[in-house]
């Protein structure tokens, strides 16, 4: 969510703009040098460590820009991290054999700043392929061809000048040997060590384990049969009966094959849950979201009690960071909010909850830098998150950060905080378009690893351009087709339909891009709930439980004349 409206999408452009002015420009290089072979051979990879299991051998990065780092990693125990700096890109370059007058593919997987990937001094035409940037592993495609002497051609790796760090991994060259050979396969993972229960609801049981070296994933079985997979070091079994005892194990995977199963442990899950700290309302089967903002930016200022009866959820916005990783705390703005008292907003938080409302605190926002990444931060917000709930009485919380998202660490913090709290924990998301594109997003993950206890991902359909639907078509934000053909993803996807809700501005000064008319909006909502008033995407079926839909933000709301509410609550309340 934007604190400031528009500031999102001045970025957005920005970077398209400098992405079309480098897209032609020769960065670094990986250089690839052989012999040529007169007997014909299987296509192999040429590139060396190519998956940077061992560090930056065979690889060589420009001023020290580049390191081996064990996350986030694509595949194995290792990846890429090229760090610009000043007039330095963070280029990375390594030799490797090609045969002449041949065709190569060209691939890597990418994440976090602008990432390029090319090769030059092809002997016939160097090509390159980047990507803006993505919160989740994306997969970068090439190709070329070699000259009729050319034995060697410079594949390189760099992002781009005071952008954010680049990731990269599992680089392939794909063509005929040319002299130097492959890497070996790899051989079957040995056996995890280190299992260990953690945090247990009355449905479920964490379990996280050592890493293994050379190991893609991991499977973990309960009782001998198999229960769920990770591609990390920790996972979570759910549908578990409550106080009953289970027995675990784990087992390390890559494409050689499947280790021996690790030592089996006892984990017992709780017993049922009870009532938690804050009143225990209930979500009703439609809702509608408004974020509520604690700061003033020239949209309306409100006090809770100013917020319309049509929104059921009212996302407070937003927690603050702390000093210590994954901490968070909340700072009631009075200056900016006209004098409201931290004593008045705690006793509208309660007669919103006696009206049948929940009111949660947001963690994140486009300038929110709250970080979970690792097991002490995971902790350290939840154990923050609950001593909030405590503290203002909130019913759950809102994961809106825009800046990254560690899936494995943070379903570990929402699960904790989901154990303190118990059954009636509200847990909402807000990721942008990109973070729900595919399932093996960071966002996506979490959402469908905290499946059991999550309450409704109100993805944000704005400031993201053209999008891919579910029908792997293209669609223009703005329309009925954009919110259905995304949704649709999700929905297909793996969430529940009760579980998807649609975003969007509540004005056209609430976000950059991407406003709809509310008509737009419950147009939408019949096309996915009851299969009427569609543009030209049409779902496969109808998605009657469909949650219903989110708004950035009731203080916009209230500068149009709460138009959006006014139109889209009842329309939302009165879904099948």
């Amino acid at each position: 969510m934007e604190r400031s409206a528009g500031s999102r999408h001045r970025r957005g452009r920005t970077r398209a703009l400098l992405g079309g002015a480098v897209a032609a420009v020769a960065a670094g290089a990986l250089t690839v040098t052989g012999l040529v072979s007169s007997a014909e051979a299987a296509d192999v990879n040429v590139a060396k460590n190519a998956g940077f299991e061992s560090g930056l051998s065979n690889w060589t990065c420009s001023g020290g820009s580049g390191s081996a780092v064990s996350s986030p990693v694509h595949g194995g125990t290792s990846a890429l991290k090229g760090t610009p700096a000043g007039q330095d890109n963070a280029k990375c370059t390594q030799t490797v054999a090609v045969k002449p007058d041949s065709t190569y593919s060209l691939s890597s997987w990418v994440q976090g700043g602008y990432a390029y990937l090319g090769v030059s001094g092809t002997g016939t035409t160097d090509v390159s392929t980047w990507s803006p940037g993505s919160s989740a592993w994306t997969q970068l495609r090439t190709s070329f061809k070699t000259g009729a002497s050319t034995t060697s051609v410079t594949l390189y790796t760099h992002g781009w000048y005071g952008q954010a760090a680049y990731f990269a991994d599992d680089v392939e060259v794909t063509g005929p040997d040319g002299g130097g050979g492959t890497d070996p396969g790899p051989a079957i993972p040995g056996t995890p060590a280190g299992l260990t229960v953690g945090a247990t609801t009355s449905s479920s049981v964490a379990l996280s384990w050592n890493a293994v070296s050379g190991a893609t994933g991991y499977t973990v079985y309960q009782g001998g049969t198999r229960a769920t997979t990770s591609t990390g070091t920790s996972a979570t079994v759910t549908g578990l009966a409550a106080d009953t005892a289970y027995q675990f194990s784990v087992s390390a995977t890559n494409a050689a094959g499947e280790s021996v199963k690790s030592t089996t442990v006892s984990g017992r899950t709780a017993k049922a849950d009870v009532p938690g700290p804050g009143p225990g309302t209930s979500v009703p089967k439609h809702a509608v979201t408004g974020y509520w903002q604690n700061f003033n930016n020239g949209a309306t200022v409100q006090k809770l009690s100013d917020v319309p009866t049509n929104y059921d959820i009212i996302a407070v916005s937003f927690a603050d960071a702390t000093a210590t990783p994954g901490a968070v705390t909340f700072n009631l703005d009075s200056a900016g909010l006209n004098g409201y008292t931290v004593a008045q907003f705690k006793a509208d938080i309660k007669a919103k909850q006696a009206a049948g409302k929940n009111v949660i605190i947001s963690i994140g926002g486009e300038k929110g830098t709250v970080a979970v990444n690792s097991d002490s931060s995971a902790t350290a917000f939840a154990d923050s998150v609950y001593a909030l709930i405590q503290e203002y009485g909130f019913n759950g919380v809102d994961i809106d950060l825009e800046n990254g998202l560690n899936a494995t660490y943070m379903t570990k913090a929402l699960r904790s905080l989901s154990s303190k709290v118990g059954s009636g924990l509200v847990i909402t998301m807000a990721p942008q378009t990109i973070d729900m594109q595919s399932t093996s997003g960071e966002y996506f993950k979490t959402a469908l690893s905290v499946k059991d206890i999550l309450t409704v991902v109100n993805m944000q359909y704005y400031n993201s351009g053209s999008m891919l639907g579910c029908d792997g078509k293209v669609y223009s934000q703005g329309s009925v087709d954009f919110l259905t053909a995304l949704a649709c993803i999700q929905l297909e996807g793996g969430l529940a339909p009760s579980q998807v809700g649609l975003g969007v501005p509540a004005s056209t000064r609430g976000a950059g891009s991407g406003y709809v008319a509310p008509s737009i909006v419950n147009a939408a909502l019949d096309c996915l709930a009851k299969g009427t008033s569609c543009g030209s995407f049409k779902p496969s079926r109808t998605y009657p439980e469909l949650r219903g839909a989110m708004t950035w933000s009731t203080n916009w709301d209230a500068t149009a004349g709460n138009a959006w509410s006014n139109a889209v609550g009842p329309h939302v309340h009165g879904l099948p």
